[in-house]
């Protein structure tokens, strides 16, 4: 691990003044920071008469909600601008380098504004680990596989030669320290260009140059980067993921960017206005076609260099619409046209300075109907309205504010309601205790029994439930993963009866991907339900566990359960197997086999090899962590009640002076105006007729 100390110059490389136009765009976000600081206003109210317990909690889920981060994953075409883009984004025009090494896979992720604790360092780089790398270099990773498996002989050493070549240049620039860097990780307090380079950008020109300025010295082993810096013009903390793609000679990014998707909630399609999709961006048409619609930006990079962008644009927006409709791609998408080169010149200041034929561009796009309304702008901001960036933010934290925002919201506004619910119980122990000493009907010992017996039995009906899903989804997949290597068989059979051997036969797995897609998307729903239902019966069962454990009257309470967790896109199906590649990629397969029965034993093995993976990962290692992060928040849900419960058998147990003092008042008319004042700043209605704890 290597570490650099903290000084005034490091500290100004994270810190940047960027334009106020920086900022447009971002007004959702405005207004959604503004309702997280309302809610945390309330939450402080909470926290001045709940006692030193509830006050801790409360003061945890302020914290939850500074540190909440909504992340943006970048993917894109080669050549598409996207990490110029991102530089645009992040208001800072030279901070990722844009000429990459061609199988460098870093996954580099930039925090703005997140909340860190005192000399928590500033860059962390995170090199591939001893397994991960042995799998490249010894089987020249997912592509060796493909290529082995297929009989593509000529590939397969193609690919044996890149990597070998790849191995020798690697340990030439880190020597025999080479081995003992994988799976370590470099923190540093500082961030500037030249160090960013040394990780993630192309270099192997070293020998004038000293260790700290080796541009690129690391960059085969690095597999993620994490900034963190600051932004004004960003009202919290916001992550860009720029991932490295999905085209590489290994398949290594495309595995890494499967994984980025799946740890976000949105993710932005840089396509180049040159190429906006064609057959060679299938890994990218299939990454999106598994993320919900609304989930996914298209952003057409680069219109800076058409000829003619006002008439251009609507024609490539309907070709991309096309082409998407006809590959099983997102419906209606948002697409946003822009330029990140035009960004960047404003941002700089030097939108004087543009290449003419950029310059032409941007003023034939600026007098068209479909550029956005600059009057009033001044120069370098009407550039940069038309470069697409404040289109991009503002789709962009729509869809922040409307799904992982108001998820995270509900759910501290539900937490928050449950303490202020068990306070009010407390409360009530006021009155009673006023004229009985008798408030608790059972011992604390009898009441942490009593929660454990609700924990046991809630956990037991959660994974029952939850093993109907999961069980019905694991047959489902297998049905469908049969159906289609059954139907592959009988067309290569087919094909077989009607052409002989002579001519290759190909096969799209569309169909497999599409039959899982669906079977997930049922999953989804029948998980969604049964955790919600589990959930909201276990917070039922705790209501009435108030009233078994306190001889109190409670009108106006009721236990808030949590929503269920979510469940991530499965992008697994968008990873590349054999049936995805050119024909080239069989003909060494084909050129083996000696007879049709061999032709369609051989066929079966392979595909249901390739395939196999694919349906594992979705019924066993993906739904094994949905049911985990399903129990996380049922028991997380549980302590916070235990909590409540505790909390409250103290104050049982306390004198009458005491009890008034842990609240900031005494009356309890002025209590319960202020827990109804409460309930109604956190929108959620607590009045259950005929119900009593």
């Amino acid at each position: 691990m290597e570490m650099s100390e903290l000084n005034d110059t490091d500290a100004n490389a994270v810190e940047q003044t960027v334009p106020a136009f920086c900022g447009d765009g971002m007004e959702k976000l405005h207004a959604f920071q503004e309702e997280v600081q309302a809610l945390q206003e309330t939450m402080r109210d909470i926290e001045c008469i709940g006692g030193d317990e509830v006050a801790k909690k409360i003061r945890g889920l302020m914290t939850e909600l500074d540190t909440f981060e909504p992340s943006i994953t970048m993917i894109g075409q080669i050549k598409s601008g996207k990490t110029t883009l991102v530089n645009a984004m992040a208001g800072r025009p030279d901070l990722l380098p844009a000429d990459v090494n061609p199988w460098t896979s870093v996954v580099t992720s930039l925090h703005f504004n997140a909340p860190r604790p005192a000399n928590a360092p500033i860059a962390t780089f995170q090199f591939f680990n001893q397994g991960e790398w042995e799998h490249l270099v010894e089987n020249g990773g997912r592509m060796g596989e493909l290529s082995s498996r297929a009989g593509a002989d000529q590939e397969l050493e193609k690919v044996q030669r890149q990597v070998a070549e790849m191995r020798e240049k690697t340990k030439e620039r880190l020597g025999r320290k080479f081995e003992l860097l994988l799976g370590q990780e470099h923190r540093y307090q500082y961030l500037d260009d030249t160090l960013v380079q040394r990780y993630v950008c192309m270099g192997d020109e070293f020998d004038d140059l000293s260790v700290e300025e080796k541009q690129g010295q690391f960059a085969d082993i690095t597999k993620s980067a994490d900034l963190y810096l600051t932004a004004a013009n960003i009202p919290r903390a916001f992550c860009i993921r720029d991932t490295p793609g999905v085209n590489d000679t290994f398949m290594m990014r495309e595995q890494i960017t499967i994984k980025s998707i799946r740890d976000s909630k949105i993710c932005v399609v840089v396509l180049s206005a040159h190429q906006a999709l064609s057959a060679t961006d299938m890994g990218l048409i299939r990454l999106i076609s598994n993320v919900k619609s609304r989930q996914v930006v298209i952003f057409v990079n680069r219109i800076d260099e058409l000829q003619d962008p006002a008439k251009q644009i609507p024609e490539i927006r309907a070709s991309l619409l096309d082409t998407l409709a006809n590959n099983s791609g997102p419906e209606n998408p948002a697409i946003v046209f822009g330029s990140g080169y035009w960004a960047n010149m404003a941002l700089l200041g030097t939108t004087g300075d543009m290449i003419e034929e950029s310059a032409q561009a941007l003023e034939n796009y600026a007098a068209s109907d479909i550029s956005p309304d600059v009057t009033g702008m001044d120069n370098d901001r009407a550039v940069w309205a038309n470069s697409g960036l404040p289109a991009l933010f503002d789709e962009l934290c729509a869809r922040i504010v409307e799904s992982s925002g108001a998820k995270v919201l509900a759910s501290s506004r539900k937490r928050a309601a449950n303490y202020v619910a068990g306070l009010r119980a407390s409360s009530s122990i006021v009155s009673l205790r006023s004229d009985s000493d008798q408030v608790q009907r059972l011992s604390n010992e009898e009441v942490q029994a009593l929660v454990d017996e609700i924990e046991r039995d809630a956990i037991g009906t959660l994974h029952e439930r939850l093993d109907i899903v999961f069980d019905r989804f694991s047959s489902r997949t297998d049905q469908a993963h049969k159906r289609f290597l059954d139907r592959a068989l009988e067309s290569l059979l087919q094909h077989l009866e009607l052409y002989g051997d002579h001519e290759v036969w190909q096969y799209s797995p569309d169909g497999l991907r599409m039959l899982l897609r669906t079977g997930y998307q049922v999953m989804r729903r029948n998980y969604a339900d049964a955790c919600d239902e589990c959930f909201e019966a276990t917070a039922d069962i705790l209501t009435r566990a108030y009233g078994e454990v306190f001889a109190v009257q409670a009108d106006n309470f009721q236990v808030e359960a949590p929503s269920a967790p979510d469940v991530p896109p499965p992008v697994t199906l968008a990873q590349t197997i054999a049936l995805d590649l050119k024909t080239s990629w069989w003909k060494g397969w084909w050129g083996r086999r000696k007879g049709y029965r061999a032709f369609a034993s051989g066929f079966y093995d392979l595909i249901e090899a390739e395939t196999s993976p694919i349906v594992d990962e979705l019924k066993i290692a993906q739904a094994d962590e949905i049911r985990a992060s399903a129990e996380v928040v049922l028991r997380e849900f549980l302590s916070e009640q235990r909590g409540i419960l505790a909390d409250i058998c103290v104050k049982a147990q306390v004198s009458i002076e005491e009890l008034h003092g842990l609240y900031g008042v005494t009356a309890q008319d002025e209590r319960e105006e202020l827990f109804d004042m409460i309930f109604e700043e956190l929108d959620i209605d607590y009045i259950i007729e005929g119900e009593a704890a």
